[in-house]
């Protein structure tokens, strides 16, 4: 497998200086849903364009709706309803034509149907080579769900609008996918993946996850695409997601740790089951941090991540700020690296 992609930036576009692309790599593979590598160029550039955008103004807007709706915003409540239709406001703003993907499922411990729906939002590019980037839009119905995950939530709002207003002209086309019913259980990434066909799923080159990013006793985290550490490996690809978001902040200074893929756990799972390459950013929940994660982070040892997880004090005051940036401009990085990477006919 080629050395892990980076971030190329049209220069006559971008307000970010960038240096010129060199020729794509040779022997890059022909699969669509094989991850390769992309041309060169500095991730410190990504972080400091992410460093002055307002990922607050997104959470402060989810929790209002969820002020204004009993508390929280889980799928098919008012809360849900006013969610989507400030993340469609975003992404309209920003150029894009967002799409409701409405799906029914039953919530037995009401003995109710329930409708709600996932948000997608393409860019330009080859369909052929789509990657779809996802978080999670509802909350559970105990909170507000500003870590879990309007902070997901926050950063693929703020890569979507970076990536438009940048400028950039993908290659390979990015889908932005806000799920509904994860807290259910991961019921909008499952009827996404499930509605593809055999086709559509081989078109898909990976998925990229976001789910908590802003812990307040957290961590850097990379799901461990490679197998290395946890010793269960994504499908093939994988471990170059990993590699792309670990460059991203080893060039920027920052400590970065695997996580687990879990069964299960996260919108990831359904794109894992379906052998798409898939990777993403996590700063923990419930568990509790360790004394060696004290010395890579910061923070308070067996202590949780989140003290707030599935809890009604998961608002606006339970979030770390720097470290929202920090994931946000590694998904912003990651994404458009898999974007620009040159694609063989």
């Amino acid at each position: 497998m080629p050395a892990p992609p980076a971030v190329t930036l049209p220069a006559e576009e971008s307000p970010l200086t960038q240096p010129a692309r060199p020729a794509p790599p040779p022997g890059a593979p022909s699969a669509p849903s094989t991850v390769a590598a992309a041309p060169k160029a500095t991730a410190r550039q990504v972080f400091s364009a992410f460093t002055g955008r307002n990922l607050i103004q997104h959470l402060e807007a989810l929790q209002k709706a969820a002020d204004e709706s009993g508390g929280n915003r889980a799928s098919g409540t008012r809360g849900y309803e006013a969610s989507a239709r400030y993340v469609e406001e975003q992404l309209r703003a920003a150029g894009y034509k967002p799409v409701r993907q409405v799906f029914t499922y039953r919530d037995e411990n009401r003995g109710t149907d329930v409708e709600t729906f996932n948000i997608l939002a393409d860019t330009a590019g080859s369909a052929q080579h789509t990657i779809v980037v996802g978080a999670h839009l509802d909350s559970v119905r105990r909170g507000p769900g500003i870590n879990d995950n309007g902070s997901g939530v926050a950063a693929l709002i703020e890569t979507a609008r970076w990536m438009a207003e940048t400028g950039i002209q993908p290659k390979n086309r990015v889908r932005f996918a806000f799920w509904g019913a994860e807290e259910v259980d991961l019921l909008g990434s499952q009827h996404y993946v499930d509605s593809l066909s055999n086709g559509e799923i081989a078109q898909t080159m990976l998925n990229l996850n976001l789910d908590m990013v802003a812990s307040p006793n957290g961590g850097l985290f990379v799901h461990d695409g490679d197998g290395s550490s946890f010793g269960d490996a994504g499908p093939a690809g994988s471990d170059v997601i990993e590699r792309t978001f670990l460059d991203y902040f080893a060039q920027n200074g920052l400590a970065a740790a695997p996580t687990i893929f879990e069964n299960g756990d996260s919108d990831y799972w359904p794109f894992l089951k379906a052998g798409i390459p898939t990777g993403g950013l996590f700063t923990g929940d419930d568990d509790e941090k360790t004394a060696e994660q004290v010395q890579e982070f910061g923070g308070v040892e067996n202590s949780e991540y989140d003290a707030c997880y599935h809890r009604a004090c998961d608002d606006i005051s339970n979030i770390d700020r720097q470290m929202l940036h920090d994931m946000a401009g590694a998904l912003g990085y990651v994404t458009v690296a898999f974007a620009m990477l040159p694609r063989p006919d």
